[in-house]
C-alpha cells in the first residue's frame, strides 16, 4: 500500500509539477514557470486512458447502410460510404446491476429533496406485461433479482439511457480525482451539493479537497491563490459517456478490423461476425447459435435439452462470441439506443460523409447579466441553453440551435415558409380542432379519439405520422426478433420517452488525439470461434 501511495504522490507531482522548463517554440518563453507568468501546459501528456467498461474502437471508413433486398420495404437506410473517427464503446449492454447503482446513488442523493428524480429515473418493468402472455415474473423480479444482475437493463426509454450516460461522466471523473489525491471520498454530499463535472470545471464545486495542483500564475496577474482547482489543460477528466451515433454503432458492429487487408475489405459483412450463417462453423463448436435471436415463431430458444441459444429471453451480457473489437451482443440479446433522430430516405440527401448524425441541438452554459456562468441549479448541474441566432450572425456553418428538421424535405426545410405563421392558419382551418403540436412534446402527441383502452392510441404520435423530432432509432436485433434484424445495417424507430421489453443500450465516449492507440490494453486481441461461448 505504501508502494501504490508513493507512485500515485510521484505521479501527481510529475503531472502538476514546476519544475518542467519546456519552452514556446513561437516565443521562447518557459512553460510552467510562475516567474514568467505561470502560463501551463501539460507536456507528459502521451494518450486519454480508457474509462470504465469501455473498449478502443479504431476508427476508419466503411459502407454504412443495406445492400442486401429490403423485406420491409423500408428502404430507410441508402448505403453511403462513412468515416468514422475512433471512439470508445462500451464491451457490454448496461447491465441490471449497473443501472440498479445509479438509481441507489439517486435516490441516496436526491430521496429526501428531490424524490422525483429518482421516479423518474426508474425502468418500466410494466413492459414484460402481455395481454395473452404469462409475464407477471419478469415484471416483478427482472430489474432486481440477482439472478438477473448481468442481464441487460430494458424498460429504459431514450431519455433516460442519455441521463444515465451523464451521471456516468460525472462519477467516472469525480473517481479519478479522488484516485489523484485531490478530492476525498464524500459520502455526504446531497442536493445541489454533488460533484458535476461541469460545474467543477466551472469553480462551483470545491467537495471535500485534500490536494489541490499548486498555482503556477503569478500572483500579480492572477488571483493570488496559492492553489487551484484541475483543469480540462491538465489531461485528467474524461469526455462524456454517451450514446453512441449511429453511424458509430453500426460501424463498431460490424468489426471489420478483423478482416481488411492493407486498407481492402476481404468479405462484406451480413453480421457481426464473418459469413453469411447464423451458425458457429467452427469444427469444435460447429452448428451452435451465434446470437440470442428468435429463430421462428413459437421457438425462442429450441428443444428442451438442446437448448441452442441458452436464453428464452435475454440472456447475460457475455454471451456469445464477441466480435473483432470485442464487443459482445452487438446482434441479438436486446436492440440498443443510438443518439440519432429517427428520418427515413432523406438521410442519403446531402448528408455528410465524416461522423455522421442527426440531431445536433447546440447548446452553451447559461451566462448572468455579467457574463459569467451562472450559479448551477438546485440538483448541483450548470444550466445549458440552446445557442442565440444572434451569436450566430456571420456563421457560415450553421445559423440556429436546433438542427434536428435540418435538410429532412418536409416544409420548415422550404426557403419562404413561414412555419410558425403557418401553423397558425393550420389551426385555425382544422375543422377537429385539434391543436398543433410542432415538436409534439405534450401528451396529446397519443391522442386518439377511440373509445378508452383502443390498443392504437399509443400510436397516434402527430395525428398523420409516427415520425416527429422526438422519435429516436434503435439498432440491432433482439431476443424477440428474427435474424433480419441481426443485420447491422437494420434501423427503427420509437418515441424518445417510450421503452420495451427488448431495447436496451449501451455508452460511448468520444477519442481525443490520435485516432491510433499505443495502449497494450487497447490492441485487438481477435476472437477464437473454437474457444466455448460464455
Amino acid at each position: 500500500m505504501k508502494i501504490n501511495k508513493l507512485v500515485l504522490i510521484i505521479t501527481s507531482v510529475l503531472i502538476f509539477s514546476s519544475c518542467s522548463r519546456e519552452k514556446s517554440s513561437s516565443t521562447g518563453w518557459e512553460y510552467n514557470n510562475s516567474k514568467n507568468g505561470g502560463f501551463e501546459t501539460n507536456q507528459r501528456f502521451v494518450e486519454q486512458i480508457t474509462g470504465p467498461g469501455l473498449l478502443f474502437i479504431e476508427g476508419g471508413s466503411f459502407n454504412m447502410g443495406r445492400v442486401e433486398q429490403d423485406i420491409m420495404y423500408d428502404w430507410n437506410n441508402v448505403p453511403s460510404k462513412q468515416s468514422i473517427s475512433s471512439f470508445y464503446l462500451d464491451e457490454v449492454e448496461v447491465r441490471n446491476v449497473d443501472y440498479l447503482e445509479y438509481l441507489f446513488w439517486l435516490n441516496r442523493v436526491y430521496g429526501q429533496s428531490y424524490p422525483e428524480v429518482y421516479i423518474k429515473s426508474l425502468p418500466d418493468t410494466l413492459v414484460w406485461r402481455d395481454k395473452l402472455g404469462y409475464n407477471e415474473p419478469y415484471v416483478k423480479q427482472y430489474l432486481r433479482h440477482p439472478a438477473y444482475q448481468n442481464y441487460p437493463v430494458v424498460g429504459v426509454s431514450w431519455q433516460q439511457a442519455t441521463d444515465y450516460c451523464a451521471w456516468r461522466t460525472d462519477r467516472v471523473n469525480e473517481r479519478i480525482l479522488i484516485n489523484e489525491g485531490i478530492l476525498k471520498e464524500n459520502m455526504e454530499q446531497m442536493d445541489d451539493d454533488v460533484f458535476s463535472t461541469q460545474a467543477y470545471l466551472a469553480g462551483q464545486y470545491e467537495g471535500s479537497v485534500r490536494r489541490n495542483p499548486k498555482n503556477l500564475t503569478n500572483e500579480n496577474y492572477g488571483t493570488g491563490e496559492k492553489y487551484r482547482i484541475v483543469r480540462m489543460e491538465d489531461g485528467l477528466l474524461l469526455p462524456e459517456y454517451r450514446l453512441p451515433t449511429e453511424a458509430e454503432w453500426e460501424f463498431a458492429a460490424l468489426g471489420y478490423v478483423g478482416n481488411s487487408i492493407e486498407e481492402n475489405v476481404t468479405n462484406r459483412k451480413l453480421y457481426p461476425w464473418s459469413g453469411s450463417s447464423l451458425r458457429n462453423d467452427n469444427t469444435k463448436n460447429q452448428g451452435e447459435i451465434m446470437a440470442n435471436f428468435k429463430r421462428g415463431r413459437g421457438d425462442n430458444m429450441g428443444v428442451s435439452g438442446d437448448l441452442n441459444d441458452n436464453a428464452d429471453i435475454t440472456t447475460t451480457v457475455r454471451s456469445y462470441w464477441p466480435n473483432d473489437y470485442g464487443l459482445y451482443n452487438m446482434a441479438g440479446n436486446v436492440s440498443e439506443w443510438v443518439m440519432d433522430t429517427y428520418r427515413g430516405n432523406i438521410e442519403a440527401v446531402g448528408a455528410t460523409d465524416h461522423r455522421k448524425f442527426r440531431g445536433n441541438v447546440f447548446t452553451t452554459q447559461k451566462r448572468d447579466e455579467d457574463g459569467f456562468i451562472a450559479e448551477k441549479d438546485s440538483l448541483g448541474r450548470i444550466t445549458m441553453v440552446p445557442v442565440k441566432v444572434e451569436e450566430n450572425t456571420y456563421r457560415r456553418n450553421y445559423k440556429k440551435a436546433d438542427n434536428i428538421n435540418y435538410a429532412n424535405g418536409d416544409i420548415e426545410s422550404q426557403m419562404g415558409i413561414d412555419w410558425n405563421s403557418f401553423l397558425v392558419e393550420k389551426a385555425e382551418s382544422d375543422t377537429s380542432k385539434v391543436e398543433i403540436d410542432k415538436w409534439n412534446t405534450s401528451a396529446s402527441k397519443y391522442k386518439d379519439n377511440a373509445p378508452e383502452g383502443n390498443s392504437n392510441e399509443m400510436y397516434a404520435y402527430g395525428e398523420s405520422t409516427l415520425v416527429t423530432d422526438r422519435t429516436k432509432v434503435f439498432k440491432g436485433g433482439s431476443w424477440k426478433d428474427r435474424a433480419y434484424w441481426l443485420n447491422p445495417g437494420t434501423r427503427r424507430y420509437l418515441d424518445q420517452d417510450q421503452s420495451t421489453d427488448d431495447i436496451g443500450f449501451r455508452c460511448a465516449m468520444d477519442r481525443v488525439g490520435a485516432p491510433i492507440s499505443q495502449q497494450k490494453e487497447n490492441a485487438r486481441k481477435g476472437v477464437d470461434y473454437s474457444k466455448k461461448r460464455r
